[in-house]
C-alpha cells in the first residue's frame, strides 16, 4: 500500500528477486478465466505477484478462493474431435500467496483481510536514503557484485528448505490485541506467521517425532514468538486502525507539521501550501478523520472563521503501547507457565 509514484512496484520486484525463480509467477495482466486454464498444480506452493491490482479486479475472486479454498473449479462446455458436447470440470490446486500493490486500499477489502497490509515508508528520512542511494549507484559507489551474492545465497537458503510440520506448544497463549479487527482471522495469520518463522530455522532447530504416528515435526520456541511479534507489530497497528492507511498517514504528518510549528489548530489552505496536498485529496481525507472523529471544526473567536484541530495528539501511540503490552503479555505468560515462580 502507497500513494503513487512512491515505489510500491520497484519494492515488490526486489523483494520478488530474492525468491528462487522456479517459486514464483509474475503477472502483469491476466483475465479471471485464465486461472482456470493453468495445469493442476501449476500453481500450487507458488508466490504469485501482481504488479499493480487496480488493473486486475477481475481475478480477485479466483485468487481470494486460491488462498481460502486451496482450489479453484470451473464447470465448462466442451466438443470433443467427434462433436459431441460434454460437460468437463477444470480444476487447480492451490494453495497459493498472492502480492500485490495498489493505492486504493478500501476497495480491495475482501483480499485485505486475508493478507498481511504492508505500507510503503514514505517520510522525508526514507526520501533522502533513497535519494543517496540513487546518487551513489550513478557515481558506481555501491559494490553490485555484493548484492548479487546476497540474492544467490536467499534464494539457495530457501531451496534446501523442506516439508516439515510444525508444532507450537505456546500457541495456547497468544492473544491478539482487543482493538484488531477482524480477530478471527487475524488470529490465523499470526499463528501462522510464528510457525513460518520457526520452519525456516528448521536447520536449527531438534527433529521430534510423534509417538503414535512417527510424524516428524519442529518446534516453536518463544524466541521465534519474540521475532515474530516485533516483525508484526506494525501490521497489528494498521489492522486495529479505524482509518485509511492513507488517510493514517496524512494524520500523522499532519501532527507533526503542528508539533513542528507549536500550533494547535490548522486550515485546508495551510496545510495544501506546505503539505503540498492536492484539494481533492485533502477533502477525502478531512472527510474520513471527521466521521471517524480525528479532527474536529472549531470556530476562531477573531474572525469568526472555521478552522481544525486534532482531537487526539496521542491516539496512535497509545493505540502501539496497547498492542505492544498485549504481545508482551502473553511472552510473560509463556514464561511462567515454561518456568512457574518457586514457593517459599
Amino acid at each position: 500500500m502507497g500513494s503513487s509514484g512512491v515505489g510500491k512496484t520497484h519494492l515488490q520486484s526486489k523483494v520478488a528477486e530474492l525468491i528462487p525463480e522456479e517459486d514464483k509467477v509474475e503477472i502483469t495482466v491476466l483475465s479471471a478465466n485464465a486461472f482456470y486454464y493453468f495445469n493442476r498444480t501449476e500453481l500450487q506452493h507458488k508466490l504469485i505477484l501482481i504488479e499493480d491490482l487496480d488493473g486486475a479486479e477481475s481475478v480477485l475472486y479466483p485468487l481470494r478462493e486460491l488462498q481460502s479454498k486451496k482450489r479453484i473449479t470451473k464447470t465448462v462446455v466442451h466438443k470433443d474431435r467427434k462433436g459431441t458436447t460434454k460437460t468437463i470440470h477444470l480444476t487447480v490446486e492451490g494453495p497459493v500467496s498472492v502480492a500485490g500493490c495498489t493505492t486504493q486500499e478500501s476497495i480491495y477489502e475482501d483480499n485485505s483481510n486475508r493478507s498481511f497490509l504492508l505500507y510503503i515508508d514514505e517520510s522525508e528520512t526514507q526520501d533522502k536514503r533513497i535519494m543517496q542511494y540513487q546518487r551513489f549507484l550513478s557515481a558506481g559507489k555501491l559494490n553490485e557484485q555484493e548484492q548479487l551474492d546476497a540474492k544467490e545465497i536467499l534464494q539457495n537458503v530457501q531451496r534446501i528448505l523442506k516439508p516439515i510440520k510444525v508444532i507450537n506448544p505456546f500457541a495456547e497463549y497468544l492473544e491478539l490485541p482487543q482493538s484488531v479487527f477482524k480477530p478471527r482471522r487475524t488470529n490465523s495469520h499470526y499463528l501462522q506467521f510464528v510457525e513460518a518463522i520457526t520452519f525456516y530455522k528448521q536447520y536449527q532447530r531438534e527433529r521430534k517425532y510423534d509417538e503414535q504416528t512417527g510424524e516428524e515435526y519442529i518446534e516453536t520456541t518463544i524466541e521465534d514468538i519474540k521475532e515474530a511479534n516485533e516483525l508484526i507489530t506494525e501490521v497489528l497497528l494498521r489492522k486495529s486502525d479505524t482509518i485509511t492507511g492513507a488517510a493514517r498517514n496524512h494524520l500523522e504528518r499532519l501532527k507533526k507539521y503542528l508539533n513542528d510549528n507549536n500550533q494547535t489548530t490548522f486550515t485546508n489552505t495551510e496545510i495544501r501550501r506546505n503539505l503540498r496536498v492536492k484539494e481533492t485529496t485533502l477533502r477525502r481525507y478531512n472527510k474520513q478523520l471527521l466521521l471517524e472523529d480525528y479532527i474536529r471544526k472549531v470556530k476562531k473567536l477573531k474572525t469568526k472563521s472555521y478552522c481544525f484541530e486534532i482531537v487526539g495528539i496521542d491516539e496512535y501511540k497509545n493505540l502501539k503501547k496497547q498492542i505492544d503490552k498485549s504481545l508482551e503479555n502473553c511472552l510473560t505468560q509463556i514464561q511462567l507457565a515454561v518456568s512457574p515462580p518457586s514457593r517459599q
